[in-house]
């Protein structure tokens, strides 16, 4: 990909946030960094565990397509079209995307058959859950996908082999293979964001790059809403607790104990 130093301290600088390691970041980029470590925002830069809640009774059609349009164009997730520009399902790329009730839940769509015409008819928000208990993480041969202590489930496209035992593994469909080069497929390059390759794996990463900045995901600002909350599940006072303190909320598929931590106000 043709990084030169300057890409180098940046991404070292940004590891180094992402893992609480200050005296690494002080060491790699100097005074300059510890300022702009200092001038992070509260309660966004680190979290004992990460966690999102979507309150699908705000959220409209226009707010899931800024939403993965933010999520695509951030992350240069290539968007594969037919000939006849129809989306190519077979090789699509996708971080963030959208679905009926019963494709997302469907665990609940048998518990609750008499659901209203709005509630089926409706299009859900899906990603990465980024689960206490990631299967995805256990199946992987080379440690490619790895769980941080914030909670956040991440993949290393360099340590990937494309074997895909970890698409095998996530019961929520949740990640994508290159099965060619996605670069051609991209509309528009963001050079704060490295470009994949064939034969990789890869998802949405609850944007740590811009934790490590002390900014929120992409997808949760283009939603002003506010149908999209982030926050820490650890912190009682969190905006996240909050919510999960006055409503009743759902998660994907809670029988097979992965702890999903992505909820779902209905």
């Amino acid at each position: 990909m043709g990084f030169d130093r300057r890409d180098f301290l940046k991404i070292a600088g940004i590891t180094a946030v992402s893992l609480g390691a200050k005296p690494a970041l002080d060491a790699v980029l100097g005074d300059t960094a510890q300022a702009e470590t200092q001038a992070l925002r509260p309660g966004v830069s680190k979290a004992e565990t990460w966690a999102m809640v979507i309150d699908t009774r705000k959220l409209t059609e226009e707010d899931i397509h800024k939403a993965i349009e933010a999520c695509h164009s951030e992350h240069n997730v290539p968007d594969i079209r037919l000939p006849n520009h129809e989306v190519n399902i077979k090789e699509e790329v996708k971080w963030l995307w959208a679905d009926q009730f019963d494709h997302v839940f469907p665990d609940h769509s048998q518990a609750f058959p008499y659901l209203s015409e709005e509630v089926e008819e409706k299009q859900f928000l899906a990603l990465c859950n980024h689960c206490t208990e990631p299967p995805c993480v256990r199946v992987c041969p080379t440690k490619a996908t790895f769980k941080r202590p914030d909670g956040i489930v991440m993949m290393d496209m360099h340590r990937c082999i494309g074997c895909r035992f970890c698409m095998a593994g996530c019961p929520y469909g949740s990640r994508s293979f290159n099965w060619g080069d996605p670069r051609p497929w991209i509309r528009k390059v963001n050079p704060k964001y490295p470009t994949r390759m064939k034969g990789v794996v890869e998802k949405c990463n609850f944007c740590a790059e811009r934790l490590a900045k002390g900014q929120f995901p992409a997808c949760v600002e283009a939603v002003e809403s506010g149908a999209l909350v982030f926050g820490d599940l650890s912190q009682p006072g969190s905006a996240v607790r909050d919510l999960l303190r006055k409503h009743n909320v759902i998660r994907r598929k809670p029988s097979l104990g992965t702890g999903p931590n992505v909820y779902y106000i209905i």
